[in-house]
C-alpha cells in the first residue's frame, strides 16, 4: 500500500509539473490557458486587429498565414515586419468592461479579458477563482488540501449514489462506479466534458462555497486538465482520482513462450492503459520483484521480466498485473526445451549366427525426442527385415537370429525442437565369436568386473553375477585391507563370531565403492577393477549416510555421534574418484541430523546446492556445495513442519519435503518448494509419506508407511503438477526402486518392498497395472537394522538393466524385470541389506 501510496502522489506531481513546464517555457505550451466561459470579449478584439491588419496590407498570403496561426486568449496574431512571419503578441489593451473577476494569483481583475491578458504578459497559467472569499486566499489550495477535497467529494457521492448497496466485491470497480456517478452530476450539461461553469453552478446549487476551506471544485481544472483545454474529460477524472483504465487483449490473456535451455530471454507484460502502476510478477504465487534472485534480476525499464540463463528449474507460469490491479493478470508459460542427451548399449558386442542380439538407446531430453536408427549410414526402417524388431517406441532394435550380413555400426540419433544427438553400437556377427577380440573385450571387461550387484552382509561381501546367478567373487570379513593390512571386519571384544557391520555404499564412477562401517567409525574404499578393499578412512563416530556429489567429485558422510544420534555432525571425503591417500574433513555446518543433495542424470549433471536439516527445527538451511558454506534458511514454522526427508525434480524446479511434526515422529503431509525463489508453495495437496523421483524427475511417487497408500504425480514439461493415480495397499513399503520400461520409452516401472511381509510390488506407471511377486522371504528385522527405515532395500540394475536385486533375512533374490518374475535366490547371505549395482552404462 506505501507503494501506492507513493506512485500516485509521483504521478499527480509529474502532472502538475508537466502542465507548469507548459507554462515557463517557450514551447508550444506557452499558448495555452485557462479560464471560465466559451466566447470572450478579447477574441472578437483579435479578429477585429487581424481584419484592420489585412485591409492595411497589400500581401494576401500575409493574411493567409495569420488565418492558419491560432494564438491563445489574451494574444493576437501580427506579420513581423523584419521576417513577414506570423507571430503571436499579447494584447496591448483590452475593451474597457467591468464584469471583476478574481485571479488564482489573488489579484482582482475587472474582466475575463484583463486576466487573459495577464497570463500571457507574466507567462504563468491564471485561474478565474469562482468564490465570494477568493480575494483573500489567493492560492492557497495545497495537494494536501486537494487530495481532502476530492475525499470528501467520493464521500458526498456515496451517500447520494443509487450504487451505494452494490455488493461489488472489488473495492477499485466500487471506486470506479462513483467517480462515473460524480462525473454525470457535475456535468450539469451533460455535453460529455466538466468547464468552470459546470462546476461554478455545482458550487451555487449545493451550498458548497463555504464547506471545502482551501480548495474549490475549480481546483479540478488546476489540478487535473492535463491537455489544458479548460475541460474536464471523463478520462482526465479517473486520472484525478487514481481510476487506472487497464487493458489486455483477449488472445494475450495466455501467452506460451519457448526457449533452449543456456538461453537468455525476455517476458514483456502485455498490461496496457495510461498512467499504468508497476508491474508485479509472480511465480508459483510468489512475487519476484523484491527478491534478489541470481538469474532473474532485471525487470527492465518497461517491466518485463528478464532471464539471463534459462534452466529446467525456470519452466512453468509466470503471471504479471498492475500494482493494485491483481484482477486483470497475463499468463505467461515458459517451456523451457532441452536438446536430446542419449545413451547406448552395448557399445560393442560379438554374436555367432543365429542367436539373438539387442541394440538399446535411451534418450532424455525436452521435448521427448525421436529415435531413428541407421545402419552403417543408411536408415533401417525403409527396408526394415523380417528379423528385425524395433521395440519401446524405438529405443531397443532387438534382432532375432543374426545373420552374416546383421554386421554393422548402429547409429542411434535422437531429435526434438531443440537438437539432435547421436551415438554408435557396433555389431560382430562370425563363427567362433568367443575367441574375436571384439567378443573377449566385451565378455571379459564386461562381466567380470561390470554388471553385478555387490551385497554387503554379516560375513564379507559378494559379488552377484543376475544373468547366471553366480557368484563371481565373495571378499570374505577376514581379507585384509591393501593399504593398512587390517582385516576388513575386525572381532570385537564381545563378539563370539567374526562378522561385518555395514550401513551405507555409494559407487564412485564405476571405479571405487565407498561403505560405511558404523561400528568400526570408519569408510572403506574398494577398487572394483582389482576387487580388493583398498584403503580405509577414518571418520567421526557412527558413520551412516553417504552421498556421491558427483558435480564436485566429493562424499558426504553423515556421522551420529552414536546409537542416540546424540552428536550428529557432517563430513566429506574430497577427490573421490581419484587419489589414494583420502581423508574425512569436518564441515562448517555443526550438528546436522540429515543432509539432502540432488541427484545427477543425464541432461542435469551438475548440482550446485544441497541442504541441511537440524533436530527439531522447522527449517531447512540451504548450501553451496562449492564454497561449503550456508545462505539461505527456508522457514516451515507457519507450516509447522520438521524436515524428515526430501525428493527433487528439475522440471520446475520443486523440493518436495517429508513433514513429521516436533510432537510425533509420525509422518504428516508433504510440503513444496519451489528452488527458483526457494519460497514454500505450500501443502503438496493431501499427500503425505515419503518421496520418492524418477531418473527422469517426471514422476513423483509417495508412499505412506502407515495407510499403505500410494500417490503417483506427474510433473509435465511445462512446470506443472498433475495428480495420476491412488493405490491402496496393505504393505508397509520399505523402499522403491524405478525400472526403465521394456514397452514404452521415456516410461519406468516401480518395484517396492515390504517391511515386515515377504511380496514385492510392482507397478507400471503408465497403464497403473499393479502385480504382487510373492513369498521373498522375510526382511530383515528392524531391530536388527538400526541405521535407517529401509530394512529391507531393492535396487536396479541400472539405466540398461533387467535384473534387481532385494535381500531377506538370509538370502538375496534376484528380479527379472523384463519378464516381471522371480529369476532366482542366492543363499547363504545374512543381513546382506547393502546393496549396489556396478555396471558399464
Amino acid at each position: 500500500m506505501k507503494l501506492q501510496k507513493q506512485w500516485s502522489v509521483i504521478v499527480v506531481l509529474l502532472g502538475f509539473l508537466d502542465i507548469t513546464e507548459g507554462w515557463m517555457g517557450t514551447g508550444r505550451k506557452g499558448q495555452y490557458y485557462s479560464a471560465g466561459g466559451d466566447i470572450h470579449q478579447e477574441e472578437k478584439s483579435q479578429r477585429r486587429l487581424l481584419d484592420t491588419s489585412r485591409r492595411n496590407d497589400t500581401s494576401q498570403d500575409k493574411y493567409s498565414s495569420c488565418e492558419r496561426k491560432y494564438c491563445g486568449r489574451g494574444s493576437r496574431c501580427l506579420i513581423n515586419p523584419l521576417t513577414d512571419q506570423p507571430v503571436c503578441a499579447c494584447l496591448e489593451h483590452c475593451k474597457p468592461s467591468y464584469m471583476p473577476v478574481c485571479g488564482s494569483d489573488g489579484k482582482f481583475y475587472e474582466n475575463h479579458c484583463e486576466i487573459h491578458r495577464a497570463s500571457c504578459l507574466q507567462k504563468k497559467k491564471i485561474y478565474i477563482i469562482h468564490s465570494k472569499d477568493c480575494f483573500l486566499k489567493g492560492d492557497t489550495c495545497t495537494m494536501a488540501e486537494y487530495s481532502k477535497l476530492k475525499n470528501m467529494l467520493l464521500d458526498l457521492q456515496a451517500q447520494k449514489s443509487v450504487h451505494q448497496g452494490s455488493s461489488e466485491k472489488n473495492s477499485m470497480l466500487k471506486k470506479k462506479v462513483l467517480v462515473e456517478d460524480m462525473f454525470k452530476y457535475l456535468d450539469i450539461n451533460s455535453d460529455g466534458h466538466i468547464d468552470s461553469l459546470d462546476l461554478t453552478e455545482v458550487m451555487k446549487h449545493d451550498g458548497l462555497e463555504d464547506e471545502l476551506f482551501d480548495c474549490t471544485l475549480q481546483d479540478l481544472l488546476k489540478y487535473d486538465d492535463y491537455n489544458n483545454d479548460e475541460k474536464l474529460t471523463l478520462q482526465e477524472i479517473y486520472t484525478a482520482f487514481q481510476i487506472i483504465q487497464l487493458t489486455l487483449p483477449e488472445d494475450q490473456k495466455i501467452s506460451v513462450t519457448s526457449v533452449t535451455v543456456g538461453l537468455s530471454i525476455v517476458l514483456t507484460c502485455a498490461i496496457q492503459g495510461s498512467l499504468r502502476p508497476p508491474i508485479i510478477w509472480k511465480h508459483s504465487g510468489i512475487t519476484l520483484n523484491f527478491l534478489d534472485l541470481e538469474d532473474i534480476n532485471d525487470f527492465g525499464e518497461d517491466d518485463s521480466l528478464y532471464f539471463t540463463k534459462v534452466t529446467t528449474i525456470h519452466m512453468g507460469n509466470y503471471t504479471c498485473h498492475a500494482y493494485g490491479y491483481e484482477e486483470l493478470y497475463q499468463t505467461h508459460i515458459l517451456q523451457v526445451n532441452v536438446p536430446p542427451v542419449i545413451r547406448v548399449y552395448p557399445e560393442t558386442q560379438a554374436q555367432e549366427p543365429g542367436v539373438s542380439a539387442s541394440l538399446k538407446c535411451h534418450a532424455d531430453g525436452i521435448p521427448t525426442p525421436n529415435i531413428f536408427w541407421l545402419k552403417n549410414g543408411i536408415d533401417v526402417m525403409p527396408k526394415l527385415p523380417s528379423q528385425l524388431l524395433l521395440l519401446a517406441n524405438g529405443s531397443e532394435l532387438f534382432i532375432n537370429s543374426v545373420r552374416y550380413e546383421d554386421t554393422g555400426a548402429y547409429t542411434c540419433i535422437a531429435k526434438n525442437e531443440a537438437g539432435v544427438d547421436e551415438d554408435m553400437s557396433s555389431l560382430f556377427v562370425e563363427d567362433s565369436a568367443r575367441k574375436t577380440l571384439a567378443n573377449i573385450l566385451w565378455r571379459e571387461e564386461g562381466l567380470s568386473v561390470g554388471n553385478m550387484f555387490y551385497v554387503f552382509s554379516d560375513d564379507g561381501i559378494t559379488l552377484i553375477q543376475p544373468t547366471e546367478c553366480e557368484i563371481e567373487r565373495h571378499i570374505k570379513s577376514n581379507e585384509r585391507i591393501a593399504a593398512s593390512y587390517e582385516e576388513m571386519c575386525p572381532r570385537g571384544e564381545q563378539d563370539s563370531v567374526q562378522h561385518c557391520t555395514w550401513a551405507s555404499a555409494v559407487s564412485v564412477k564405476d571405479k571405487y565403492i565407498y561403505v560405511t562401517q558404523p561400528r568400526e567409525s570408519r569408510v572403506l574404499i574398494i577398487d572394483i577393477l582389482a576387487q580388493k578393499v583398498m584403503q580405509s578412512v577414518q571418520t567421526n563416530a557412527v558413520p551412516v549416510k553417504l552421498h556421491y556429489d558427483k558435480s564436485h567429485d566429493q562424499i558426504w558422510v553423515l556421522c551420529w555421534g552414536d546409537m542416540k544420534k546424540s552428536h550428529p555432525t557432517l563430513q566429506v571425503i574430497p577427490e573421490a574418484s581419484g587419489g589414494e591417500n583420502h581423508h574425512a574433513a569436518d564441515t562448517p555446518f555443526g550438528t546436522v541430523e540429515n543432509f539432502f543433495i540432488p541427484p545427477t542424470n543425464l541432461i542435469i549433471n551438475h548440482i550446485r546446492f544441497g541442504f541441511l536439516f537440524h533436530r527439531s527445527e522447522p527449517a531447512i538451511h540451504k548450501i553451496d556445495l562449492e564454497t561449503m558454506t550456508r545462505i539461505k534458511t527456508i522457514n516451515l514454522r507457519n507450516y509447522t513442519c520438521i524436515p524428515h526427508a526430501m525428493a527433487y525434480t528439475h522440471l520446475g524446479g520443486y523440493l518436495f519435503v517429508q513433514c513429521k511434526t516436533r510432537k510425533s515422529t509420525l509422518v504428516s503431509s508433504q510440503i513444496i518448494i519451489d528452488s527458483v525463489t526457494d519460497s514454500v508453495i505450500g501443502h503438496n495437496s493431501d499427500i503425505s509419506g515419503m518421496p520418492y523421483i524418477s531418473p527422469d524427475g517426471r514422476y513423483v511417487v509417495s508412499i505412506d508407511g502407515q495407510s499403505g497408500i500410494i500417490k503417483v504425480q506427474e510433473i509435465t514439461f511445462l512446470g506443472e503438477i498433475i495428480f495420476r493415480m491412488e493405490l491402496q495397499t496393505n504393505m508397509h513399503i520399505a523402499d522403491l526402486a524405478f525400472q526403465t520400461s521394456f514397452t514404452e520409452s521415456n516410461q519406468y516401472y516401480v518395484y517396492a518392498t515390504s517391511r515386515i511381509h515377504t511380496d514385492v510390488l510392482f507397478l507400471e506407471m503408465s497403464t497403473g497395472r499393479m502385480n504382487i511377486l510373492k513369498n521373498l522371504k522375510d526382511p530383515v528385522r528392524s531391530i536388527d537394522w538400526p541405521w535407517n527405515s529401509h530394512n529391507r532395500v531393492i535396487t536396479d540394475s541400472g539405466l540398461f538393466g533387467q535384473y534387481l536385486a532385494t535381500p531377506s533375512k538370509d538370502s538375496v533374490f534376484v528380479i527379472n524385470g523384463r519378464q516381471n518374475a522371480l529369476h532366482c535366490e542366492v543363499s547363504s547371505i545374512k543381513t546382506g541389506n547393502t546393496v549396489i549395482w556396478i555396471g558399464d552404462v
